[in-house]
């Protein structure tokens, strides 16, 4: 089996795991928030359902990222995954607004509700969950360059400190029986969650846009085609991300009197280079004469695309 297939294979069942776990955690915490009659432990049950809502779309989008080029992709489907973190992002951040919410209208309760210690356990329980889960999600997203899973894993590791201040208020409730904590560490865990979630928002949008590679890997990149000793030179390096699908082109300069067989497989080499350091890569090079060029950036090149077609002469058709 090809090593793509295996990561393929690798990113969707740790989705799926991601799935299994909010799910249980939320019927987990509904059960024991309405027979205790915690309103804490319901909106956290609210919250969660969130956090299986986003598996799901990122479960949705891995499988989809996966598809190969069709005849309105050509470049495959990668961008279905950076569509799916940002629609995560703006779940956290709406997250945090609803705690926000929420927590305000609890400054006008008095009273603290019965069989706290349940709520206090399952939150124990969701905390270690959420802990390993996230871990494994963060993991195999690095590994497999999978933005939605990351994505998915960063969302759970911002909900641990969720679930670390509801429990922390369920556990200073029972001890003081001041009902007004609860609000309190919840609005500052809403802050926590609304900054992590406003960075992932900034990360997508990003994405979505074709951001550049970062500059050390496109450093690398020119590293690796100025190591054949053949080439005698390169501009116009452009990268974007797709998913977990890398792109770039490249205008390479030869020798003009080289073969153009060569030539070739001087391209073929660099591709394999560039592949065997970066893993799965779209590369698309262009051979220039290095007698006859005109050095180019990204931004040239795209003004010279915005610039008007010149008109042909009648009198030299």
């Amino acid at each position: 089996m090809e090593q793509a297939e295996l990561l393929d294979r690798k990113k969707q069942h740790t989705a799926r795991l991601s799935i299994f776990s909010n799910t249980i955690l939320v019927l987990l915490k509904l059960i024991v928030g309405f027979s205790v009659g915690a309103v804490s432990l319901i909106s956290e049950a609210m919250h969660s359902s969130v956090d299986l809502l986003a598996s799901l779309i990122a479960f949705w989008a891995v499988k989809k990222s996966v598809a190969p080029p069709d005849e309105e992709h050509d470049y495959g489907h990668g961008k279905y995954e950076n569509l799916s973190a940002a629609v995560e992002a703006v779940l956290i951040v709406g997250a945090a607004l609803g705690i926000v919410y929420e927590a305000m209208k609890k400054f006008h309760e008095k009273t603290v509700p019965d069989g706290l210690e349940y709520g206090i356990l399952i939150m124990v329980l969701s905390i270690g969950i959420n802990f390993l889960v996230s871990r494994r999600l963060v993991a195999v997203g690095k590994e497999t360059q999978s933005q939605a899973l990351e994505a998915d894993g960063l969302h759970l590791q911002s909900d641990i400190w969720t679930s670390v201040g509801v429990l922390a208020g369920l556990a200073l409730m029972q001890v003081t029986g001041w009902a007004w904590i609860d609000p309190i560490i919840a609005i500052f865990v809403a802050g926590i969650i609304f900054r992590a979630g406003g960075h992932m928002v900034h990360e997508s949008v990003m994405a979505l846009t074709d951001e550049s590679l970062p500059e050390s890997e496109e450093e690398k990149i020119g590293r690796i085609i100025r190591s054949c000793p053949e080439v005698r030179g390169y501009h116009c390096l452009r990268t974007r991300r797709s998913g977990s699908y890398n792109l770039l082109d490249v205008h390479v300069l030869f020798d003009g009197r080289m073969h153009l067989a060569q030539v070739h497989a001087i391209c073929d080499e660099i591709d394999q280079k560039i592949r065997a350091e970066f893993g799965t890569f779209d590369v698309m090079i262009h051979p220039e004469p290095d007698e006859h060029h005109q050095a180019e950036t990204k931004v040239t090149e795209y003004e010279k695309a915005r610039e008007p077609a010149k008109e042909i002469p009648e009198d030299s058709l």
